[in-house]
């Protein structure tokens, strides 16, 4: 029974203060306001401004040097235009989609959940060596792992060609992509190899031990059992390792995107139009063309995340 000296629930939602529903806090107006500027402001600086200026630069003939650094004249739509009907840029986009496919969606994907599958029931040294040493060549600068894979690459002294008796066999030069593939896989799989370890510990054993003694094989426990409770992570996992596969700067290390544009991905085709020819403007609606295929691609993993499995 409720005491009549108590106000119910309809009486305290009575008494409250105009306004109080969406001042949690309680510090008013003002003192909010004053808390959010600072960061308000570092967005607008770092993020909205270069943002904009990028898309301003796209509609524009700007370059580095000649008349049009410092004549410049608007031209509309006309490097959007020049952009998709280069033969360059198309390259590069399938270049880039083949590398991000090859390097993040298969390799890192299957290399990730297998060892993460493989160190399960491994002895706690053998899975702190194996761990350890994916997760140098991640923590590695890129620099040095460049500088590292040319060493194991190069035709004269190498160490590949070393092992397989080839001396003089110039694998950058004659399998650029499968170079940067591999390179990438071998360099980014320790995240999977992370993000799926946890995957798994939320996988009930109770499930596990039903379906080996129900005889279900390998396959059929990671179809019908393990799948269905990762299923999330597998598809943010994905998500996240295209995103930075597509715009890893990293194989220009390796190849500089040679030979005759043979693994010229889009950041490096971007730095070669923007910085090496100088053309700004030109590179900067590559620029805005490359972050609406970042977009697209994200929406497609996110529709895949909210859709319900049947």
């Amino acid at each position: 029974m409720t005491d009549p000296a108590t106000p119910g629930p309809a009486g305290i939602a009575d008494v409250r203060p105009a306004g109080s529903d969406s001042d949690v806090a309680g510090l008013g107006r003002g003192k909010a306001s004053a808390f959010v500027t600072p960061a308000l402001l570092l967005i607008a600086a770092f993020l909205v401004f270069p943002a904009l200026w990028l898309l301003w630069i796209g509609l524009t003939d700007l370059t580095v040097s000649g008349r049009t650094s410092v004549d410049v004249s608007f031209v509309g739509l006309d490097n959007y235009a020049n952009a998709l009907d280069d033969p360059l840029f198309r390259n590069s986009l399938w270049i880039t989609l083949l590398f991000v496919f090859g390097s993040a969606v298969i390799g890192q994907n299957f290399l990730g959940f297998t060892l993460a599958w493989s160190l399960r029931d491994a002895a706690r040294w053998l899975r702190a060596v194996v761990e350890s040493l994916v997760l140098l060549a991640w923590i590695l600068p890129s620099s040095v792992v460049a500088v590292l894979w040319i060493a194991m690459l190069d035709r004269d002294a190498g160490t590949i060609n070393q092992l397989l008796d080839n001396p003089g066999y110039a694998w950058m030069i004659r399998h650029p992509l499968a170079v940067i593939i591999v390179f990438n896989i071998w360099r980014g799989t320790a995240f999977s190899m992370l993000l799926y370890s946890a995957a798994l510990s939320t996988v009930p054993p109770s499930h596990l031990e039903t379906a080996r003694l129900a005889g279900a094989s390998g396959p059929q426990t990671l179809r019908d059992v393990v799948f269905p409770h990762v299923r999330a992570h597998v598809l943010t996992n994905t998500l996240l390792i295209s995103l930075w596969t597509f715009n890893d700067f990293t194989p220009y290390l390796l190849t500089r995107g040679e030979p005759n544009h043979g693994s010229e991905t889009l950041p490096i085709f971007l730095y070669r139009q923007g910085i090496d020819d100088g053309a700004l403007g030109y590179g900067a609606a590559a620029s805005v063309l490359m972050l609406l295929i970042n977009l697209v691609l994200a929406l497609f993993y996110l529709r895949l995340l909210r859709r319900r499995p049947k």
